[in-house]
């Protein structure tokens, strides 16, 4: 079948630190490669400030200009262009046929288990410890013990597909150990055994906080925990417009927004999951908070979008995903308080990157330890949902109990999630 060959994906860097770096793309298409793009961009913790992208249905031209959300992000280019290329089809004859979206990797799990003496931070310094080393968190299991240690599972995907090495394990154990330093009592790294599928779903969430979790509006009343801040009533000005007298073989789809974190891979995702076919595409730079996107799309049929049902339907839905990408609530839970996070899953089974890492770094920042944290996967709304629940523990500057407190954590979380 062939590879994809060294030059389609290009990447220039910028000639002085926080210049934009420019990743260019160039390849036969397939449906749904713009969302596996930008979800490689968000990934490796970088920030799409403008982008264009070009397609006849056989073959696309992407460009997108780039630079890191922070200057703590240690940005890998060589490593980002790796794994542009392997999601790049190859460009053989067989590709110039219309492709299926692809589904979720099915690249094998392995159990990272660590014992150590609790601290602020400790999560957040593990999380970011794998995400330098392209290994995705696929589930978790945090537990801390009454005498002040922790026990982490953490059930993980090597992006380079290269932890089934002892050399690559190796270093896994090495960089997380020189982040641990003396208060690690153990850490091992295996095969993922029956324990996963069990760690795969947790504890059901109660009706009422189902409901707040996963309701698909917001009003002006909501409950504490789901208090609108200025930036949130910002996304309330998204506007999504529909027009077909502009071409005669595409749809023009205008979006006008507030900026958030991982906006386009939202917009590609969404498009993904609608089987919507991109044609030609536009994204603006940042104008005060706001992006506009022009995009001329087609169904999956190669027509344009004329029952007014089904415009209906798509503005509709991507309204929703503007207006509210992820959720963030805090809940009581028996004794304890608990932060709740969610975002959707793409169809194809893959859930929206660093999720883990911006919570626990706000948390850290926030000077707020985890009692036990753990990732699952729930179906709610037509939808399924990756959930992320943390049990707090009390602390000097947060009594989590507090209703100020609780909005001040829950705005600082979704802060770090949207890149506010």
């Amino acid at each position: 079948m062939g590879v994809p060959s060294d030059d389609a994906v290009v990447i220039q860097k910028g000639k002085a630190p926080g210049d934009h770096c420019v990743v260019t793309v160039n390849c036969p298409d397939k449906i749904g490669l713009g969302c596996d793009i930008c979800r490689i961009i968000l990934q490796f913790g970088l920030y799409i400030a403008k982008g264009d992208i070009s397609t006849d249905g056989i073959w696309c031209y992407i460009v997108l200009w780039v630079v890191p959300w922070s200057r703590s992000i240690i940005v890998r280019w060589s490593n980002l262009k790796s794994r542009l290329l392997s999601i790049c089809p190859s460009c053989s004859l067989s590709f110039y046929l219309p492709q299926q979206s692809t589904c979720a990797s099915s690249s094998p799990v392995y159990l990272l288990r660590f014992f150590c003496l609790d601290r602020k931070g400790l999560l957040h310094d593990v999380t970011q410890v794998l995400c330098e080393l392209e290994l995705t968190i696929q589930r978790v299991k945090v537990m801390t013990t009454p005498d002040g240690k922790v026990l982490d599972l953490f059930f993980i995907t090597d992006n380079k597909e290269l932890l089934h090495t002892k050399q690559r394990q190796d270093e896994t154990c090495e960089q997380l150990l020189a982040v641990l330093g003396k208060s690690c009592i153990s850490c091992e790294l295996q095969l993922a055994g029956p324990e996963y599928e069990y760690h795969h779903s947790f504890t059901s969430l109660s009706p009422v906080v189902a409901e707040e979790l996963f309701r698909s509006e917001l009003s002006e009343k909501e409950p504490r925990s789901q208090a609108l801040s200025s930036n949130m009533k910002n996304l309330r000005k998204t506007n999504v417009m529909i027009d077909n007298s502009l071409s005669p073989a595409h749809t023009l789809l205008q979006i006008y927004c507030v900026d958030h974190k991982g906006l386009l891979y939202d917009i590609m995702r969404t498009l993904k999951d609608c089987n919507m076919q991109i044609a030609y595409g536009r994204f603006l730079p940042n104008s005060r908070g706001y992006r506009d996107l022009d995009l001329f799309i087609q169904q999956k049929d190669g027509k344009k979008i004329v029952d007014p049902e089904k415009q209906s339907a798509l503005t509709s839905c991507i309204k929703k995903e503007m207006f509210h990408p992820l959720r963030v609530i805090m809940t009581d839970r028996g004794p304890d308080v608990e932060l709740l996070v969610a975002n959707p899953v793409e169809l194809c089974g893959k859930g929206r990157p660093r999720v883990f890492y911006d919570v626990t770094l706000a948390l850290k920042a926030l000077g707020i330890c985890i009692f036990s944290a753990e990732i699952g996967r729930y179906s709610a709304s037509d939808r399924e949902w990756e959930v992320y629940r943390f049990l707090l523990d009390e602390n000097d500057r947060f009594q989590l109990s507090n209703m100020v407190a609780g909005e001040h954590i829950v705005d600082g979380v979704r802060r770090a999630l949207m890149g506010w």
